[in-house]
């Protein structure tokens, strides 16, 4: 019995796949929910596992997009499975090279034609800022097709001897789609950013002294990502508007607050989302934290943990930025920068003194968040972290750590 394998559908939206990775060759025996591919999507990359044991059959080859639905291999349900030691592989026939026929040694003849490149080929050629002439054309008389603009290199100058070399890599689905997205953001939206900084000492201070108890009791690291996230719960309860969406015409606003963290992953960037922050403690803000960051590491974050989110934050620091201009995550309308901690001088009481500071960016929406909003809310953001015990923790810092 043939079994044909289709591919599922990753989410509601998707519907097309590409075939990242064959973990199998062809005319090996599969396991039943033995992974036999990684596949991308725009939003995830996912693991297909065999619907049944079998021989397979490949149907697909590595980098093709594929519809969802669409048969990807076959299993031969009916093959029994090779005994203790796979059978040998017939050796591959090696073909002599066949002998070119001599090409014909006319002159070679120029017409009008030569050189001329054809309108898709001045298209490619025109965003690549080359002239048809510098490019030899493989087309009829010499013409300049689309394919010869396209593996058309420009000019990089006269060498001056050393490497060269260059390499073309495919860009995955996830990839591009992360940049269309993002070309979208700038396109379609009034984004602007405003900043703040933020002295992290009292934060330093609260983890210098709880952060091993908190770890041993509740088996994860009390870090920065738990304060920042009641932070932004608190400021988005304050300023909803920061917690809405445009839908033509009209603002969605949320009462709950699903925060997306964008984490880079294998495959590129990734942003999974903490469902209803506002219901979370430190406690909980840090192990959904943890969970979904492996998940996403090691490939396994699935398009649910992806889909929605009201307000994202990122977390530039960890690269070492010291200041930048987060891109909104469509279709929410902010999203809050942190970045690297650096110990600066600052004015305390009319005397200089060392403090750890990081620099905070709010990236928002102008078409529905205006500046008192957006203000307000770093802020407000900006209050919560250099005063957690009152803000964040009710003065009660063991209750609010679960100690």
């Amino acid at each position: 019995m043939i079994l044909e394998m289709k591919v599922p559908s990753p989410g509601e939206s998707i519907t097309e796949v590409e075939i990242a990775t064959w973990l199998v060759e062809d005319g090996d025996y599969v396991e039943k929910d033995q992974a036999i591919a990684e596949v991308d999507s725009d939003k995830a990359t996912l693991e297909l596992p065999a619907e049944a044991s079998g021989i397979i059959t490949l149907k697909a080859e590595e980098g093709d997009a594929v519809e969802v639905g669409a048969v990807v291999c076959l299993i031969d349900t009916s093959a029994e499975k090779p005994a203790g030691v796979d059978a040998p592989k017939a050796e591959a026939k090696v073909e002599a090279p066949k002998a070119e026929a001599p090409k014909a040694q006319a002159a070679e003849t120029k017409t009008y034609a030569t050189g001329t490149a054809s309108p898709a080929a001045k298209k490619v050629l025109a965003e690549k800022g080359m002239d048809a002439a510098s490019v030899s054309g493989t087309g009829k008389d010499g013409r300049v097709t689309k394919d010869d603009a396209v593996n058309a290199v420009p000019s990089m100058g006269t060498p001056t001897g050393g490497s060269r070399g260059t390499s073309r890599s495919k860009m995955s689905m996830l990839r591009r789609k992360v940049a269309e997205r993002l070309v979208e953001v700038k396109n379609t939206t009034a984004m602007l950013t405003t900043f703040n900084e933020v002295d992290m000492s009292p934060i330093f201070a609260l983890r210098s002294e709880y952060k091993e108890t908190f770890k041993t009791k509740h088996g994860v690291g009390l870090g920065f990502m738990s304060f920042f996230t009641l932070a932004v719960v608190r400021a988005l309860e304050m300023y909803p508007a920061v917690n809405s969406m445009m839908d033509g015409k009209e603002m969605l606003s949320y009462d709950f607050c699903d925060i997306s963290i964008a984490v880079s992953g294998p495959k590129g960037l990734m942003v999974p989302v903490i469902r209803n922050a506002e219901n979370l403690s430190f406690r909980g803000v840090e192990s959904e934290v943890k969970r979904l960051a492996l998940r996403a590491r090691d490939g396994q974050i699935t398009v649910d943990e992806m889909t929605g989110g009201t307000f994202t934050i990122t977390n530039g620091g960890v690269f070492g930025s010291m200041l930048s201009t987060p891109i909104i995550n469509p279709p929410q309308s902010g999203i809050l920068g942190m970045h690297n901690i650096v110990e600066r001088p600052v004015a305390i009481d009319g005397k200089v003194e060392i403090r750890p500071i990081m620099f905070v960016a709010l990236s928002y929406d102008h078409r529905i968040i205006d500046g008192k909003e957006s203000v307000g809310f770093l802020v407000a953001v900006k209050e919560a972290l250099e005063n957690p015990v009152e803000l964040l923790m009710n003065n009660d810092v063991k209750k609010a750590l679960e100690l």
